[in-house]
């Protein structure tokens, strides 16, 4: 089992884990999860260990957008559709 990795190691990473995104938003894992199935966060997989790695930035930027659209009331079908 590896070590977590500090706060600050994360906050600066170009590549963050899943478990990371969740210290790093505040949204549960099994949200992060689906929307990750739907397609909706993309990711990059290690082939050595199968973890999926997240651009940090550029997906905290689409979780905060569909934070933001479903704060509006829009249901995930039609945030998914724009985020194509």
């Amino acid at each position: 089992m590896s070590r977590q990795r500090s706060q600050e190691v994360i906050e600066t990473a170009e590549f963050v884990t899943i478990g990371e995104l969740v210290r790093l938003t505040g949204i549960r894992y099994s949200t992060l999860k689906y929307y990750t199935e739907e397609g909706m966060l993309q990711y990059e997989q290690e082939e050595e260990n199968l973890t999926r790695r997240y651009k940090r930035v550029e997906t905290m930027e689409r979780i905060m957008f569909i934070k933001k659209m479903k704060a509006t009331g829009l249901p995930i079908v039609k945030i998914k559709e724009m985020m194509k």
